[in-house]
Parts: C-alpha cells; structure tokens; sequence
C-alpha cells in the first residue's frame, strides 16, 4: 500500500515571501501539470514509501518517468487542497496564513537557463522558505555535481521532500558516495501487458505474484478470459504497447527511433563521457545485435566488423545494457565482465525496429519472458535442457504453440489462452507489475 506522510502544519515550517523566480517557475510547473495525462495509475505509485526525504525515480527514456512525477504532483496538490481550514481556540477559521495556502510542490526541469548562473541549492533554499515540500526535478543529469547538491539540499532543509527522475546509466545508490544510504531507489518500467490490456479495454485488471501465476495460473488465466480476449490483444502488445508514446497520433515508430537514439547520444555517450565519434560504433553495434537477436555474443566477429578491441566492445555491450536497450542472459552466479549466454534486446518492441528481418514469432516469445520477468526476479540461463531458471529455483520453458503431453517443468506458451497442466499462458507473464 502507497504509505503517505500526512499533510500536517508544521510549526517549525515558517511562511514567507515568494523569491520572484519562484513565479516563473510556477508558471512552467502548473502548465505542465495542467498538460499532462497518465492513463492509468501505474503500480509503482503504491510501492514508493513517499515519507522518504530523497526519492530516485529511475528508468528508460520514453517510458513515462515525467508524467509519472507530474501524477504524484497532482495527487499531492489534490489532497493539500482538500485539507480542513485550521481553527482558532475558538473553533473559528483561522484568519492568518497558514500552510494550507502554500504551494506545496514545484515541478522543476534542470536543463532550464536559470541553473547556468544559479544552484540548486539557492532553488531548494528559495522554494522552502515559502513552506514548499516537495521539490520534483527532472533532467538533473544536466546539472553539473548534482548528487553533491542534492546531499547538501537533504541534510540542510528537513522538511523538504525531493523526488527526480534518474536515467538508468546515472549513479544513484552505487558507486555513489554522495547519496548512499540516504537515498531510495525505485525502478519505473514501460507498461506491462496487464496496464497496456486496462487501458485498452477499461478494466481494472489485478496483478500476481510470480508464485500466484505458477500455482494458480489455469484459474486465473481463466477468470480474466471470462472479462476479456488477452491474445486479442498481445500482438498489438509486443509489437507496440511498452511505452506509452503509442497512445499519442504520432508515428511510434519514428517516436521510438528518437528514443533509441537519445539512449545512445546522452545516455551513453554524454553520461559516459565517450567520444562523439565513437556514436557510429555504437549505433553499428546495436544494429548488429538488434538483426540478430536473441542471439549468442559473439565478440571476436563483432569487434572485427566494427573496429574496435574486445575489450572496448565488451563495455560498449555493457553500455547498452546499462541504458536499456539490451539484455543479458547469463548462466547463474555469473555477470559482467564474463560472457553472456544470450543476447535480447530490452524489449518487444525495439526487438521489431529493425525492418529488414522478419523477426519469428518464437523469437518474440522469448525476449517477453525475458523483458516481463527480469524486472523484480533474476533470469539466467541453465546448464539443463530447460531455457530459464527464475530465482536460482523455477526451471522454465518458452514455446509458441501448446504440447498435447503436458510438460515436466512450467512451461510458457505464446499461443495459448488459459493455463492446463505445467503450461501457462505466456501472455499472464505481463500481469507481473
């Protein structure tokens, strides 16, 4: 359950004048709240204990970090608003101005003009000043010695609340000694097949544990067929549904060809500190992997056509997987530096944007067992005849079409509807998150 801090005067939260930067900045702010749409409410707002005084909201590009700060801004604004007048001892409205008149939250993006001459800090300091108590920033990437700052924000204004979206090659709550131990980390993923499925249809569909799915998928399965047709609408799913851009009149494939290449340009190369001209490598490489994927890595060839050592190719590799573009599938207890098992791209969705392969079905299948499980349970590969094992303990298969035997371990089949045996709808994989 979402946990919230009640919205309760302070005494030791004094009110004052507005700084006037603050106006402009309100402005952009209520515009952009005004402007912005979640279609559903997305999991993860439930799962963020928002009492957190430094919150990291981190994820690929495209996937709806934005909007989901902006969702979190409104619902606090909603709730402030609604807060009783305070009374007097006499039980009178209370005349004196008091934090129910204060902005609670300012939206703030960091690649704004004010942040070359001005800190975060002078914006911090301004914004509580006024009662303000939560400060939501995006684009902080773009500031230089953010997490130095952002440490300097959380130990001096107490009462102060900071939420910001992270980009997934970003050092949050690793290798970063700045925010360690005080800052919380939270992953927010595109939609998964049951949020895609409630936003089509309207319902309001249920998530299931992993264990839930395994043990009870023949009856869940069919409970949620008897309210709609899920493999009416996975294909669409797999072939556009994880980012939330489908839902705009815009082209998604050009939408997600911007994305892909921000990954590449800023994630990677701007983040990274590599060379410019070393994007063409870099853009080589992904559409090497992108042909042939899922796929061994075979790094000799690799590096040979793109011209690079193995070494460099191995990081770049990592570099991809670093920004969600990739997955790697490795044997248990391995990681990177080692060689992976398997490559699969992050999702379906980037799996069919290269257009001069017919990519199969099966194909498909598996990188959605990869891309629905991975996210809150650790997928490898297995030295056994089976192809994933979940959690160093679920053995499982992916297949397209149902066997008429039953199978000896779960089983995961792409064109099946509702669960018999040990094979389960690949699709109830998506009702994870």
């Amino acid at each position: 359950m979402e946990k919230k801090e009640p919205l309760t005067e302070s005494k030791n939260v004094q009110v004052e004048q507005k700084a006037p930067m603050l106006d402009a900045f309100f402005r952009i702010h209520d515009f952009l709240v005004a402007h912005s749409s979640m279609p559903i409410r997305r999991k993860l707002m439930d799962e963020i204990n928002w009492n957190d005084r430094l919150i990291a909201i981190k994820g690929g590009r495209g996937v709806g970090k934005t909007d989901f700060l902006l969702s979190r801004v409104k619902e606090i604004e909603t709730e402030w608003r609604n807060m009783p007048v305070p009374l007097t001892k006499k039980g009178r409205p209370c005349k004196r101005k008091s934090l129910r008149d204060v902005r609670p939250c300012l939206f703030v993006s960091m690649n704004d003009f004010y942040f070359t001459k001005h800190t975060l800090m002078e914006l911090a300091s301004a914004f509580a000043a006024t009662g303000g108590r939560y400060l939501f920033l995006d684009q902080l990437f773009k500031y230089e010695n953010w997490s130095r700052e952002l440490k300097r924000c959380y130990s001096k204004y107490k009462h102060l609340h900071i939420i910001f979206c992270a980009t997934p090659v970003m050092p949050i709550d690793e290798d970063n000694h700045d925010l360690e131990r005080i800052v919380h980390t939270y992953n927010l993923r595109g939609f998964s097949f049951r949020e895609y499925l409630n936003i089509q249809t309207g319902l309001k569909l249920p998530s299931y544990t992993l264990e839930d799915i395994m043990q009870r998928h023949a009856s869940i399965s069919r409970e949620i067929c008897e309210r709609v047709q899920p493999l009416k609408y996975f294909k669409a799913y797999l072939d556009h549904g994880y980012y939330p851009s489908y839902l705009e009149s815009k082209s998604f494939e050009a939408e997600l060809l911007k994305v892909m290449n921000s990954q590449l340009e800023v994630d990677v190369l701007m983040i990274k500190q590599i060379d410019v001209a070393c994007l063409h490598k870099l853009r080589k490489l992904l559409y090497i992997l992108m042909h042939d994927a899922p796929c061994a890595l075979n790094i000799s060839n690799i590096s040979d056509e793109i011209g690079l050592s193995r070494a460099t190719t191995m990081n770049y590799v990592k570099y991809l997987k670093d920004s969600r573009l990739i997955n790697l599938l490795y044997p248990e207890h391995k990681s990177f530096p080692m060689k992976p098992t398997k490559v699969y791209m992050h999702n379906t969705n980037v799996a069919r944007m290269d257009f001069t392969r017919e990519i199969t079905p099966m194909d498909m299948y598996e990188t959605y067992f990869y891309m629905a499980v991975h996210g809150a349970h650790r997928v490898n590969a297995t030295e056994r005849s089976a192809m994933f094992i979940v959690d160093n303990q679920y053995y499982f298969d992916v297949k397209e079409q149902v066997s008429m035997r039953d199978t000896i371990r779960p089983t995961a089949v792409g064109e099946l509807e509702t669960g018999r045996g040990n094979q389960m709808p690949l699709w109830l994989l998506g009702f994870l998150y």
